[in-house]
């Protein structure tokens, strides 16, 4: 029997492929890459993390994070010294080129969300949200604080604020 409609999950996924993609590409075109916004984010959130923290923070192993921060740090973005209480943890912090790094590719992640968010009214964007939080409970994985962007609405009205990406 066939269903009436193509499954819920490759249609999900279809969505978030195309949509990543052209996230990628407005990032590359402001100079950066999704990876390197999340790191960006992330120190914005914690201005200074230790790799460990980050690389959880990101959603992405430890080896790969150095990987990226290895890139960001050669190309001035951010610095890396050990923790004077455990000579093993590197601490990560943006420099200024990664402070202005951050605000270009802020404002690229905002006129991306504005461009998704056309043509869709506020209540449809909360049925939205809720429901994509109801497939994440659904296979188990509704985990809201490993979010690379988890603590972006706490921090809103700090100073230097990141923005809040609804």
């Amino acid at each position: 029997m066939r269903p009436a409609s193509p499954p819920i999950g490759l249609h999900l996924a279809r969505a978030a492929r195309l949509v990543s993609r052209a996230f990628d590409d407005a990032l590359s075109q402001a100079g950066g890459s999704t990876p390197a916004w999340l790191v960006l984010l992330n120190l914005k959130i914690r201005p200074t993390a230790n790799q460990r923290e980050l690389a959880e923070a990101v959603g992405i192993r430890e080896a790969t994070l150095t990987h990226h921060l290895n890139a960001m740090e050669k190309d001035g973005l951010l610095t890396r010294r050990r923790d004077q209480n455990n000579r093993r943890v590197h601490l990560v912090e943006l420099t200024s080129a990664g402070e202005a790094a951050f605000l270009r590719l802020r404002n690229t992640a905002v006129e991306f969300d504005q461009r998704l968010r056309q043509g869709i009214t506020a209540a449809e964007l909360a049925s939205l949200q809720r429901i994509l939080d109801q497939l994440a409970a659904n296979v188990g994985t509704a985990d809201q604080e490993s979010a690379p962007w988890a603590g972006l609405t706490e921090h809103r009205d700090q100073p230097n604020e990141a923005p809040r990406p609804q």
